[in-house]
């Protein structure tokens, strides 16, 4: 599941790099985001700055798209098994699994007017396929087992396994074989000497509707149209992407005319955007967009402490998430009891619920050996104090406010907690995946029926032995969620994949690998004069679409 991280930087006050007179005539635009990525290359680091900024710039294979249909982006069909392009295979093990056809669109370029070519393809699998690359969706690549070049456009590959969503190749993002090669001749230095990171301007690292010109780390990244795109022209001369971390910044930015809009997909938490519409709303176009994203808190399961269920089950019995979801969201963002979304087809609500309550939570952690002391915090036997850091994204108000309230309510508990905030292209750039926190409260975002065996199955755990790959952080193991997973992902039959999902989730909610808080919706804050700006609700972001945002004159 990438459920992004799709996590979620920034700058005050920066001047706009457009002239006046071209922001006039809506040729340009200029987008505030509250997070700047930390790589552009589109297979390292799972993080939803970089999605937004690649949606400008890269054309994945398949996406979901707003209507959480599977499509077709850089290639010509989606293979069916009706239509022939997917064919199941027996394998010797006995299982099966399928050989998938695709045909890459024959004028798609990459921006120095390069084909794009199945020599791509086997060089993204290549990269891919290396344990030492870091590339963050490692388990797709090792499930391709080969693949067949039938010619310059056309390829058939070879998947181990038949899963109920084998059409979607969406993190098989390709890479220009032309421009990376040089940089992958050692491959355990790749994700430090991609050309993404070395010389991120280039042209011919892109094959989308815009071409990155300029990349001011922690600033702002400025685009413009690509000269050797096929598809839809793009209706701006210009788009400036500007990072601005601080989210009352942000709303400054947009009120003074630095920034035209606020993108929803990483912008103004709810709280803050529906006061902003009642101050602003007559300005600009807000939309509200519920998605599959919930905020939760991961914990390091191998802290001392965090390892015990009980422990973790007081500490979400010590936190009113109603009263903070009402006092701050108003109850449109409500509580999460699992990772699954109440939007998606694998929802149930029958799973462990756990409403606020700070007296059986002292129960547990009592049960666990962990005893108030006369300063009232909570000490093992051997004296040690039952404390942690929490972190989240630097400079967002809201989940500030959030931190505190948690903070608060755990030390009544007795459970000390200490906030260290990072920026986000720190927090998911390094952190997490190297697994440097005790707990870290972020958002996944996710696809439609998004099998979470990224984020929770025992593999994925990011360790040097795997580059780093996966995104279990919690290093949550369980041979039982593994079994679910690996269950879900081959059951084709939709009614009993629902029951698989429901057992994901009841396991999810009784073992408390993190602590689910808020299903998310988003708010983009457009200006009067855009039409065509689509939320997907899911993590595809709007960009990839961004041929249909006009101006209106």
């Amino acid at each position: 599941m990438k459920l992004s991280v799709l996590p979620s930087l920034g700058l005050a006050f920066a001047l706009a790099a457009t002239s006046p007179a071209i922001a006039a005539e809506h040729q340009a635009l200029t987008v505030g985001i509250i997070q700047f990525p930390s790589t552009l290359n589109p297979n390292i680091d799972a993080m939803a700055a970089k999605s937004y900024v690649l949606g400008f710039a890269l054309r994945p294979f398949t996406v979901y798209d707003s209507s959480w249909q599977l499509a077709c982006m850089l290639c010509t069909r989606l293979p069916t098994i009706d239509n022939g392009l997917a064919v199941p295979v027996d394998l010797p093990d006995g299982k099966k699994g399928i050989d998938l056809t695709y045909t890459i669109l024959p004028d798609a370029r990459w921006g120095d007017g390069v084909p794009v070519t199945t020599a791509d393809v086997l060089f993204t699998y290549e990269v891919g396929r290396d344990p030492k690359s870091g590339v963050e969706n490692a388990e797709l690549y090792r499930r391709i087992t080969g693949i067949e070049i039938r010619d310059d456009h056309t390829f058939t590959m070879h998947v181990n396994k038949l899963t109920f969503d084998y059409a979607a190749i969406n993190d098989f993002v390709l890479l220009p074989s032309h421009i990376e090669r040089d940089a992958f001749t050692e491959p355990a230095q790749y994700r430090l000497r991609t050309h993404y990171n070395t010389d991120p301007t280039n042209p011919g690292l892109y094959d989308g509707p815009f071409l990155p010109k300029e990349v001011v780390s922690g600033s702002h990244i400025l685009l413009e149209p690509n000269p050797h795109w096929a598809g839809p022209a793009p209706h701006f001369h210009q788009i400036t992407v500007r990072a601005i971390e601080n989210t009352a910044a942000l709303e400054a930015n947009l009120l003074s005319g630095t920034i035209d809009m606020v993108a929803g997909e990483l912008g103004l938490p709810l709280d803050e955007a529906l006061a902003f519409e009642k101050r602003h709303g007559g300005s600009f176009n807000v939309l509200y967009k519920p998605g599959l994203g919930y905020e939760h808190v991961d914990l390091d399961l191998d802290r001392p402490g965090l390892g015990d269920r009980r422990v973790r089950e007081a500490l979400i019995l010590g936190v009113d998430r109603a009263a903070i979801s009402r006092s701050l969201f108003a109850d449109h963002q409500p509580v999460a009891d699992s990772f699954v979304n109440p939007l998606d087809a694998g929802y149930t609500d029958a799973v462990p619920r756990y409403a606020y309550d700070p007296t059986r939570a002292q129960t547990l952690l009592d049960e666990a050996g962990f005893r108030k002391a006369g300063d009232g915090m909570r000490r093992d036997g051997g004296g040690r104090a039952l404390g942690f850091e929490l972190m989240t994204t630097a400079g967002n108000r809201s989940r500030q406010l959030v931190e505190q309230v948690l903070q608060s309510q755990w030390r009544q508990i007795g459970v000390d907690v200490k906030i260290k905030n990072e920026p986000a292209r720190v927090l998911f750039g390094e952190t997490l995946r190297h697994r440097r926190f005790d707990m870290a409260m972020y958002a996944w975002i996710s696809s439609p029926e998004n099998v979470p065996r990224s984020i929770l199955y025992s593999s994925e755990i990011p360790e040097e032995a795997n580059g780093f790959s996966g995104q279990n952080a919690s290093g949550f193991k369980n041979a039982d969620m593994d079994r679910l997973i690996d269950a879900l992902e081959t059951e084709l039959d939709k009614d009993k994949r629902k029951a698989l999902w429901a057992d994901a989730q009841r396991l999810y909610a009784a073992e408390l690998p993190s602590l689910p808080l808020f299903f998310r919706s988003d708010a983009f804050i457009l200006p009067k004069w855009l039409t065509g700006v689509h939320p997907t609700g899911n993590q595809y972001p709007s960009t990839l679409w961004v041929t249909d945002w006009t101006p209106q004159q």
